[in-house]
């Protein structure tokens, strides 16, 4: 079983430019997707955001990054970051999800995702919110 614990980032508009960002100090691969990609784009001024972003390099410096939509909550450095964690396999990430959830408001449920197999939000009972799925590969951005 091997799962990885990576900080995410929230910004409103702001996600793409912060991953070019942090690309430049670390010298790693940032990847993207928005949510004009994904095909969920809610308000139309929105479809160029980042939905999903990291920006992973070999010397383990590693941060995922979203635009939050104008229709969810949002105030800088009120909801700076989610904390993530990327499985290999649905079984781990079931099994962390079920017991996470215990308490927890879920947010998005855990079911297929257009990027990954296998997705679901969670706050738990302490107030913080998770983000669980199953790692798969995309080209860079």
């Amino acid at each position: 079983m091997t799962v990885s614990t990576v900080v995410h980032l929230n910004f409103r508009g702001e996600a793409r430019a912060a991953l070019e960002f942090y690309r430049s100090v670390s010298g790693g691969e940032l990847v993207a997707m928005t949510y004009g990609d994904m095909g969920a784009v809610q308000n139309p001024a929105e479809a160029g955001r980042v939905v999903w972003g990291q920006v992973r390099a070999g010397n383990g410096f590693h941060v995922m990054a979203y635009d939050v939509p104008a229709g969810r909550p949002w105030s800088r450095g009120d909801d700076p970051f989610f904390v993530s964690l990327r499985g290999d396999s649905k079984e781990e990430i079931t099994e962390l999800w079920e017991k996470l959830s215990d308490g927890a408001t879920v947010v998005a449920p855990l079911e297929a995702s257009q990027w990954s197999p296998l997705y679901g939000m969670l706050t738990d009972r302490f107030g913080v919110t998770w983000v669980l799925d199953v790692a798969a590969e995309y080209p860079a951005a």
